[in-house]
């Protein structure tokens, strides 16, 4: 595998593989690896892709600075993960590298239809603003023919999509299934904070969010969600941010069943001070 810190050595590279007739398949990710992420890497592969990674831990888009402090980084043993899972290429820039100290630093202007403002747009005032800013800036860089993302970051996902819509971008996204460790927490970077207690106890989230799934039609949205939101904070350190049964291709909060083909559920909350978020589709 090929590790790059300078966007100029990675797109010297790139250009080379290009010229061998090689397309390329981008994985962004923040590091932290689990095999949630090396999905995405064996997705590319499938496709036949030259596979690229990148890590980078992005401070434009944590609207909180200790969770950015606190976000785990494992660099070594995240390339090791990568080696062992046919990575071609990782991308390892530091904040210079990405944000250079004489460069004016703005986050782009797009009219996400609104998929910026409920749940994590509520809840984090900027993140997405920010996520938008180093997803153009990685874009322009890699310049890849396939983007593999998880379907963990439900909303981050739709707002990748309507971005490649609105840019006409010659990119296609895929949105790769919501990996869970055996009990059924969704693997996530953030699970590295947990304790072993709280990672068990974690595993109630996607309870929590089948039970929204398993009741579908036979119960009152807002009632329903009441219940789950009870029975999650009855753990003395989780505290529910939201549960949300939306609209899945506008996000939009349903009051009633009918109100959409397409469904999601999707859940935030804190374990102690760690933030986790999860959803389901619901057929």
């Amino acid at each position: 595998m090929y590790i790059f810190k300078k966007i100029f050595d990675l797109q010297n590279h790139l250009a080379y593989q290009r010229n061998q007739g090689k397309t390329i398949g981008f994985a962004p990710t923040m590091g932290a690896l689990h095999q949630g992420h090396v999905s995405l890497i064996a997705a590319a592969k499938a496709k036949g892709d030259y596979a690229v990674c990148s890590i980078f831990v992005n401070p434009t888009q944590f609207n909180d600075p200790n969770d950015f402090a606190k976000y785990p980084r494992t660099t070594a043993t995240d390339c090791d993960l990568l080696i062992q899972n046919g990575c071609d290429v990782l991308f390892l820039p530091d904040v210079d590298e990405m944000y250079p100290p004489n460069e004016t630093v703005t986050k782009p202007q797009y009219d996400l239809g609104g998929l910026d403002l409920p749940m994590e747009g509520a809840q984090r005032p900027g993140h997405f603003a920010g996520m938008l800013q180093v997803v153009e800036k990685l874009l322009n860089i890699v310049m890849p023919d396939h983007l593999y993302m998880g379907q963990k970051d439900f909303q981050q996902l739709a707002i990748v999509r309507r971005y490649l819509q609105l840019t006409q971008r010659p990119i296609e996204l895929f949105g790769c299934p919501t990996l869970r460790e055996p009990h059924g927490l969704a693997m996530s970077s953030r699970n590295e904070r947990l304790t072993s207690d709280q990672r068990q106890r974690a595993a109630k989230i996607y309870q929590a969010l089948s039970h929204v799934r398993k009741h579908y039609r036979q119960a009152n949205i807002e009632q329903l969600c009441q219940i789950s939101i009870a029975v999650l904070e009855e753990e003395p350190d989780f505290k529910v941010e939201y549960l949300e049964v939306c609209n899945a291709i506008t996000l939009q909060s349903l009051q009633n069943w009918d109100d959409a083909a397409e469904i999601v559920a999707c859940i935030a909350l804190k374990v102690g001070d760690i933030r986790l978020i999860d959803n389901v589709l619901i057929p």
